[in-house]
């Protein structure tokens, strides 16, 4: 079963409204300023669960989210054990304390602006190094995070709660919870939980990977289920059957979030449909 980019990128997509967005760009901005950084100008790079900001011209990349909604402390933990570790990923920016900083009801943290390298789309030989690399670093630290079966119980709940997926079929709600049901097996470690392409900057330096607030515990077989299947193909060691499995069991979940009432995915109905239809082929 193939992992497309836009596929593995689609997981539960909440936007911030456009009426928050000026408020939370004037939290990040204010903040900015009282540390010494100038910010007279905010671009939007992304709008999910979180906004992500490039302030210039101090070229700082912010990270905005509700106050209520966030656990930036979680992911700031991890970057500075992972940046300590020599890991590939984007971390905090060094000019300010590495703390998550309220305003106005938004949290808000500082990480470092990476320039993306234009040309060609990331070699899957290059992603399955800087996965493997990732991994690597991550065995040598010490960090509570959930597994990836608590990630997996959302979904679970999702599908049993009719009043939040009321127009999911009943023989689809049946598929959906039969393939959420199964078991994750596999050696568990520490995984960054959602290293779709969406979330790898591909830079003069190399690969980073962002978004560390996904990272879980589980068998790396679950995060290259979100990279694209190539990439599998190139990282050392992977069990193939196991591989297989969390594919189809990511694809439930995705499928899932798109027959929420609430989804904001793009498209997203249409794009639930279709996958159901492939889990009701790979099922056969």
């Amino acid at each position: 079963m193939a992992a497309s980019p836009d596929r593995c990128r689609a997981g539960c997509v909440e936007q911030m409204r456009a009426s928050e967005l000026p408020r939370a760009i004037g939290a990040a901005v204010s903040i900015a300023a009282d540390l010494g950084l100038a910010a007279d100008d905010a671009v939007v790079l992304q709008n999910s669960n979180k906004v992500s900001l490039r302030l210039l011209p101090c070229d700082v990349m912010a990270r905005v989210a509700p106050v209520q909604d966030q656990i930036a402390q979680f992911e700031i933990d991890i970057a500075q054990r992972l940046t300590a570790a020599g890991s590939p990923i984007a971390g905090l920016d060094p000019r300010v304390e590495p703390r998550v900083y309220e305003r106005a009801g938004y949290a808000v943290t500082f990480w470092t602006f990476h320039e993306t390298a234009t040309g060609d789309e990331i070699a899957p030989a290059d992603y399955a190094d800087a996965l493997h690399e990732l991994h690597r670093a991550m065995r040598t630290i010490e960090v509570r995070a959930p597994h990836v079966t608590d990630r997996i119980a959302q979904a679970q709940h999702l599908v049993a709660t009719r009043d939040r997926t009321p127009e999911l079929a009943e023989a689809d709600r049946e598929l959906l919870d039969s393939v959420l049901r199964r078991p994750v097996h596999g050696t568990d470690q520490l995984l960054h939980g959602e290293p779709h392409p969406g979330n790898v900057l591909k830079t003069k330096g190399g690969l980073l990977f962002i978004d560390l607030e996904t990272c879980c515990r589980g068998p790396v077989e679950f995060d290259l289920a979100h990279a694209p299947e190539d990439v599998g193909d190139r990282y050392p060691g992977v069990d193939q059957g196991l591989l297989n499995e969390c594919r189809i069991l990511v694809l439930a979940m995705i499928t899932t979030w798109r027959w929420d009432r609430d989804d904001q995915f793009p498209d997203g109905r249409r794009l639930g449909m279709e996958w159901l239809a492939e889990i009701r082929a790979y099922e056969g």
